[in-house]
Parts: C-alpha cells; structure tokens; sequence
C-alpha cells in the first residue's frame, strides 16, 4: 500500500492495524532495500545514465519554517537527486539531502563508483553538476547537458556538450523526469498539495529507498517486456515479489529477547 501512494494512516486503516504498527514496518523495509540496494547495485553495465533532482519538503515549505511551530532543525526543502539508466530504467543511485555543490559531488561521486565503464552522461542546465562530474568522472565521461530556457511562449532546449563526445541522439532527461512524475504518484510524501507529506527527514528518506526497491527489484514495467528494472540490467535473475520481501525483513529483525519459559501468574481469589 505505501509504494502504491497511500499514506501511513490511510495504510493503518485498509489493513486493519495501528499507525505505529505500519510506521515499524515501513522503517523496517525500508532499512533493509537501502542496504540491499547498495550491496546490489554495483558494478553496473551502463551505457547511458540521466540525472535530475526532485523537490520536496519536510515538516514545512522552506518559506514557512520561520513561523512554523516547534519545527525541528531538519525542517524546510529537501531534494532527491536520481540517476537513471534510460535502457533498462534501472534506478542506479540517489541521494536525499540539501540542493548544494557538495551534495551534487556526493552524488555523483557515489554513481561513478556503481558503474563498470564509460558511459554518456546527462543532466539539466543546474551549474552543480559540472564541478561534480568533473570531480567524479574527470575526463573518462561523454557529458552533455540539457539546459531549458523558458520564454512566454515556448520552452527551448539547448545541448551543450562538456566533455567527452556524447550522441546527440541521445542528449535527453526525458526519462528521469517521468521517474520524477513516477515518485510523486507512488510516493503519498511528494504528493503535491497533501497533508500526507514527511515530517522527519529520516522518514523521508525511507520512503525514497523503499520506492526504489519496488521500482528496480519488483514492480514489471510493459515497456520492458515485463521485466524488472534490475532483470534488464542484470542485477536480478528473476522478478522478485512483496513475500519475498517482507520474509527478508522479518529474518533481518533482531530477535525478541524473551525467556523462553514464561512462569504463569497466581490467580487471587477473594
């Protein structure tokens, strides 16, 4: 239900249980598609990555936070950075932070090392991105960016090549921003104009990782024959499903520390 745009308590009250019941499931899916996730997406055979960043908010819009009440200090505009590979729709890395150089850098830093060779590289005109993926890549990357420019009347795009000797065929972030429209339909957090959005970053970002879980390990797509993301990558050899799922994170629970005789208690009677 929460990869499919419910919120926590609209959740509680289709399966029948408390918010507190639905909010320790969700932490604990979503612990473990983060850490399963980095473990599998490695070594990954790309030839094309696109990247965006999508806006968000946490407790209150940015402009709001100083007449918000009791807003904790992670409170404000939060951004989810994406880097897609338009091939197989393999999600292959994100970050949930700030909108700074040094995030930018983070980011892509964090993609070049998943990756197992050259690839073609574009991004929107955000200036970020050329220190970071000169940072990352150095000159082992064809980069290209797609920058907009809006007028009254139209939207016009500009290519820019800023390294290497990208297709212009393929100088496109039209991919990774449908994944954009994708999480805010499947992700209740981003919905705009909703009460259903994060309060904690923590939370925030759990939802981003269990999205993506469903998204690259789970959910079929039709345009790719009914595969997985991860299948058409190579990552996975098989779709896997919600059981599969939730059987791992009931094994990566700790184990409840109970006696293992329970003394039965005197009954008084009057």
């Amino acid at each position: 239900m929460l990869v499919e745009g419910n919120s926590i308590h609209a959740t509680a009250r289709m399966a029948g249980v408390s918010v507190n019941a639905v909010l320790r499931l969700f932490a604990a899916a979503a612990r473990f598609s983060s850490e399963y996730q980095d473990r599998m997406l490695n070594n990954l055979d790309c030839r094309r990555i696109q990247l965006d960043e999508i806006w968000g908010f946490v407790y209150a819009k940015q402009k709001n936070v100083p007449t918000a009440k009791s807003a904790p200090p992670q409170a404000g505009d939060v951004w989810t950075w994406v880097a897609i590979d338009p091939d197989s729709k393999l999600v292959a890395s994100w970050r949930v932070g700030d909108r700074t150089q040094e995030t930018a850098t983070e980011f892509v830093q964090d993609l070049e090392g998943r990756l197992a060779g050259r690839i073609q590289l574009t991004s929107d005109g955000y200036h970020a991105y050329i220190n970071a993926v000169g940072s990352a890549f150095g000159e082992h990357v064809d980069y290209a960016m797609l920058a907009k420019i809006y007028s009254p009347a139209e939207v016009d795009q500009r290519k820019v090549v800023l390294s290497g000797d990208p297709d212009p065929d393929h100088i496109s972030t039209s991919l990774v921003e449908r994944q954009n429209l994708t999480m805010r339909m499947s992700i209740r957090r981003f919905t705009r104009k909703t009460n259903g959005f994060s309060k904690k970053l923590l939370n925030h970002a759990y939802s981003v990782a269990l999205h993506f879980m469903y998204y690259n390990f789970i959910r079929a797509h039709a345009s790719l024959d009914g595969l997985t993301p991860a299948q058409a990558a190579g990552v996975a050899d098989r779709p896997y499903t919600m059981g599969w799922l939730v059987e791992k994170v009931e094994r990566a629970q700790p184990k409840p520390n109970r006696p293992s005789f329970y003394k039965p208690r005197q009954r008084q009677v009057a």
